[in-house]
């Protein structure tokens, strides 16, 4: 079974091929176009999909090696996402879906990231994932392909939106994780002190305004010359509190539930210091962490075409008449 995957839930126009549960082709082309901004403007994000998506399926296609009509079935990002930007992506699944006579798979973003760690890799289920994005920071357990709950979510920014919204304050460029991780290289990850934030509602759940405002107040005691020169030390101890605070909270999930395998994914599970705090965490604790491959830790639709992979072994086909949706309450 050829299952073809559209992800164009944000600025990431992608397109990947799947066969049987094995990934021929995962092409991604980022809009880099929003870095000046400083984040992404959604009317812009849309039209640039607009402009790449024609070309990104042509080139998964033809580096999977198959033809057009190859392919049996479509999965695409129905959400969550800008709604623009989705509306892209699952007009041109609809068209081909209908083309080609072909089913339409709508998939979920965060099933795709939840089940990301099964793209070359053995993970099994049962497992937590700690999903870090942009966009989500949350907490769920998997027991199943279609039995899975959140247990704990952010109450305001993402950890993604905290390294974005901190690069910002720091006079960096987007995506402001890569950038803050490359600025902390060399810093004292001591030299200032973030508290960990508390969420008195539910101590499981996470916070990350607060802790971008403690950023902002600091980065207004300095000049700009002196700013620049304390840079590596304010990011590594801010990406510091960030890493500590995702930890902590995994930590005490696993302490209540007892699952040892556990899966770290969104784009934030890139971060290289991210992932060697997790393997100390791994070690103290008696568990298997698990990360999907970097290629595949940031928006793209090799998750999507496993998503729709494992759908359709299931019977699981969508209408044709599906519309996007912008948050996880609409999932």
């Amino acid at each position: 079974m050829i299952i073809l995957g559209i992800e164009t839930s944000c600025d990431e126009t992608s397109a990947s091929v799947l066969k049987n549960g094995k990934i021929l082709s995962n092409v991604v082309n980022t809009q880099l176009i929003h870095s000046k901004y400083g984040g992404v403007v959604p009317s812009l994000a849309s039209k640039n999909h607009e402009k790449l998506i024609n070309h990104v399926v042509d080139k998964a296609i033809d580096d999977a090696r198959i033809n057009l009509s190859d392919i049996n079935a479509i999965a695409v990002t129905q959400g969550p996402g800008l709604i623009g930007s989705l509306m892209v992506g699952l007009n041109y699944a609809k068209g081909l879906s209908i083309g080609l006579g072909i089913p339409l798979i709508g998939v979920s973003h965060l099933d795709g990231h939840l089940l990301s760690g099964q793209i070359d890799n053995n993970l099994r289920f049962p497992y937590i994932c700690l999903l870090v994005s942009g966009g989500h920071t949350q907490i769920w357990k998997l027991d199943s392909f279609n039995d899975y709950k959140i247990l704990c979510t952010t109450v305001d920014d993402a950890a993604g939106e905290a390294f974005d919204k901190g690069a910002r304050i720091l006079g960096l460029k987007y995506p402001g994780g890569p950038e803050i991780e490359k600025a902390s290289i060399g810093g004292d990850i001591k030299k200032y002190k973030f508290k960990i934030p508390f969420v008195k509602s539910n101590p499981l759940n996470f916070s990350f305004s607060g802790l971008k405002t403690a950023l902002l107040y600091l980065s207004q005691k300095f000049s700009k010359v002196e700013l620049d020169k304390e840079l590596s030390n304010i990011a590594a101890s801010y990406q510091e509190c960030i890493i500590d605070t995702l930890l902590k909270k995994l930590s005490s999930v696993i302490d209540i539930h007892h699952v040892d395998n556990i899966l770290i994914a969104g784009g934030v599970s890139a971060n290289k210091r991210f992932r060697l705090k997790s393997s100390i965490l791994e070690k103290e604790k008696n568990i298997k962490i698990h990360f999907p491959d970097f290629k595949y830790c940031t928006d793209n639709a090799a998750m999507i075409a496993m998503v729709g992979y494992k759908k359709m072994l299931q019977g699981e086909i969508s209408k044709l008449d599906i519309v996007p949706f912008s948050s996880i309450e609409h999932a």
